[in-house]
C-alpha cells in the first residue's frame, strides 16, 4: 500500500472507530490483504487495534486469523490480552500451529493454559510440541503439518492422498519417509506427474536431502535455506524422524526479525520498544541503556578535563576536539556494522578473524592517512599553524586505526562472552573512540603546545 494511501486509510479507520461505524470499518478494510491490515495495525493506538479485530472477528473468522499471524507475535498477544478465553481459542483454533506458538507463550501463564484448554486436542497437542522447543530454534518455527508418504507408496496412491489431505504448510515438496518415519529422501511435485503410475517413491526420490535439527538456531535454518535456494527445509529430531517443515515465508519473517533485533540492539533499544507504547513504557524501556550510555560516554570528559590547562592555553584545540571524536565514532560503527552483519551470516568464524582484523586495519589507516591530511591542511589554511595541522592529521590517523581495530575486535570479545555480537556495540566503540581520540589528540598538542601557541 503506497503512503498517501496508507495515511487516508489510518484516518478513515479511526474515523470510523471513533464515530462507531463498524460496518463501514469492515467495508474499508475487507478487500485488503490480511499484511495491509497489519501494517493498518502497527500505526493504530491498543484501543483501535482492539476495535478492529473484534470487528474482523464479527465477520470473518479467517481474516481475524491471518491478520494475527501477520502481527508480531508481541503485538498480537497485546491484543489477544484484552479478548474473552474463548475468542482467542476460537481465532487460534483456525492459526496455524507455528503462528501459535510464538504468540500464545507471551500471554500470561494462566490465560495461556485456558486457551489451550479451550483449544481442540489435535491443535493444543501440536502447539504444545512447538512450545517443547526452546525459542528461536527451528523445532519452534516449523509447521507439524506436510507432505508425507511412506518410501513403498506407488505415485498413483502418492497423488490420491495428496489431493485428499488440505491441511498442510507447503505443497512445495514431498517427503519420503520409512516404516520408522526416518527421513529418506523428498520428492518435487514434478518429479511425481511426469513418473509412471506404479512406480515407488523410493525409486524416483532425492536421497541427498538437505535437513536441519529440531535443535538448529533459526538463523543456521534461514542460511540453509539461503543458501541452497529452498523454498522449504524438513526438521528432523535426534533420531532422524521428520518432525515438520519451514517454508520460506518462515524465513523471511526469520531475516526480517534477526536483522531488525541486531539494528536495535546496535542502537541500545529494547527490541519490544514501538512508536505506539506510551511515552512511560518506553521511557522504562530504554532508561537502562540510556545509563549504560551514560557510564561509556563519560570516559571521554575524564579524559578532556585532564588536559584542562592545554585548552585554556590553546582555545583553538576546542574547535576541532569534536571533529577528531566523530570521525573515530563513525569510521568504527561501519567496521562493526561489516563484523556484526558478517557473524550474523555465518561468514566470520573465529578461524578468519585474523584475516579479518588485518583487513580492517588496512582500510583504517588507508582512511585515516586520506582524512588525516584533508583536516591537517584545511587547519593550517584556516589557521595557518603548521603544528597544529600536524597534530590534527596524525590523531584523525590513529584514531581511525584504533576505530578498526576496536569495531573488529568488539563482536567477536562479545561472541566470545555467548552475548549477541550487536548488544551494546555502538556505545563500548564509542567510548573507546572518543576517550582515546581525544587521549591522542590533547596528548599531542600538549607535546606540541610550545609551537602551537
Amino acid at each position: 500500500m503506497k503512503v498517501e494511501a496508507l495515511r487516508l486509510v489510518i484516518r478513515s479507520a479511526r474515523k470510523f472507530i471513533n464515530v462507531g461505524s463498524l460496518s463501514r470499518l469492515w467495508n474499508l478494510v475487507k478487500n485488503f490483504h490480511p499484511a495491509e491490515i497489519a501494517n493498518l495495525m502497527d500505526h493504530l493506538i491498543s484501543r483501535e487495534r482492539l476495535i478492529l479485530i473484534n470487528t474482523l472477528y464479527e465477520r470473518d473468522k479467517d481474516k481475524a486469523a491471518e491478520v494475527l499471524s501477520e502481527l508480531d507475535p508481541e503485538d498480537a498477544a497485546s491484543i489477544l490480552e484484552n479478548l474473552p478465553i474463548d475468542q482467542i481459542a476460537d481465532i487460534m483454533q483456525i492459526t496455524p500451529s507455528d503462528d501459535v506458538a510464538p504468540i500464545l507463550e507471551l500471554l500470561p501463564e494462566e490465560m495461556k493454559d485456558a486457551v489451550l484448554a479451550a483449544m481442540a486436542q489435535k491443535t493444543t497437542e501440536e502447539v504444545m510440541e512447538l512450545l517443547d522447543h526452546e525459542q528461536e530454534t527451528a523445532g519452534r518455527i516449523m509447521s507439524p503439518n506436510f507432505y508425507a508418504l511412506n518410501e513403498n507408496t506407488n505415485v498413483s496412491d502418492t497423488i490420491t492422498a495428496m489431493q485428499l489431505e488440505s491441511d498442510v504448510e507447503s505443497a512445495f515438496y514431498l517427503y519420503v519417509i520409512d516404516d520408522q518415519d526416518h527421513l529418506q529422501g523428498v520428492v518435487s511435485l514434478r518429479q511425481l506427474l511426469f513418473s509412471r503410475p506404479n512406480t515407488p517413491l523410493k525409486n524416483i526420490m532425492t536421497r541427498d536431502v538437505i535437513s536441519v535439527h529440531t535443535e538448529t538456531d533459526q538463523e543456521e535454518v534461514a542460511r540453509q535455506v539461503a543458501d541452497y535456494n529452498l523454498v522449504a527445509i524438513p526438521v528432523v529430531d535426534s533420531e532422524g524422524k521428520l518432525s515438520g517443515v519451514i517454508t520460506v515465508d518462515d524465513i523471511i519473517d526469520v531475516i526480517d526479525k534477526e536483522a531488525t533485533e541486531d539494528i536495535y540492539k546496535m542502537l541500545s533499544l529494547d527490541t519490544t520498544d514501538r512508536i505506539q507504547d506510551s511515552p512511560f513504557t518506553s521511557i522504562k524501556k530504554r532508561l537502562p541503556f540510556l545509563l549504560f550510555s551514560l557510564l561509556t560516554a563519560s570516559v571521554a570528559p575524564l579524559v578532556v578535563k585532564y588536559f584542562e590547562g592545554t585548552i585554556q592555553d590553546f582555545v583553538t584545540l576546542a574547535v576541532f576536539m569534536p571533529l577528531v571524536a566523530a570521525l573515530g565514532g563513525i569510521a568504527g560503527n561501519q567496521t562493526i556494522a561489516i563484523m556484526v552483519r558478517e557473524i550474523a551470516i555465518g561468514q566470520t568464524e573465529w578461524i578468519s578473524a585474523r584475516k579479518a582484523l588485518f583487513k580492517e586495519l588496512l582500510v583504517g589507516i588507508g582512511n585515516g592517512l586520506v582524512l588525516g591530511v584533508i583536516v591537517g591542511v584545511a587547519s593550517y589554511a584556516i589557521y595557518g599553524n603548521l603544528y597544529l595541522g600536524l597534530v590534527l592529521g596524525v590523531a584523525v590517523i590513529i584514531n581511525l586505526f584504533v576505530a578498526a581495530l576496536i569495531g573488529t575486535l568488539i563482536p567477536f570479545f562479545l561472541r566470545l562472552l555467548k552475548l549477541d555480537p550487536a548488544l551494546g556495540s555502538v556505545n563500548l566503540l564509542t567510548m573507546f573512540t572518543d576517550s582515546i581520540g581525544l587521549l591522542t589528540f590533547l596528548g599531542l598538542a600538549t607535546f606540541f603546545l610550545a609551537y602551537l601557541k
